[in-house]
């Protein structure tokens, strides 16, 4: 076994990881969660927004 075989096995192990990864990101079952986590920077706008509406009342 030389460098090049495990280049070769490095490479095949890669690519079987990247599929992978895709796999997951892309599935259905997993679409909700992304969705809820893609909306987290909005989460607090409603409390800013009141915080920012009680500050100018006063």
């Amino acid at each position: 076994m030389d460098i090049n075989d495990i280049r070769a096995w490095q490479t095949t192990l890669l690519l079987i990881s990247f599929i992978g990864i895709v796999i997951w990101a892309y599935s259905k079952r997993r679409k909700s969660q992304f969705d809820e986590a893609a909306n987290l920077p909005f989460a607090d706008e409603a409390q800013h927004q009141a915080t920012i509406k009680k500050e100018n009342k006063s």
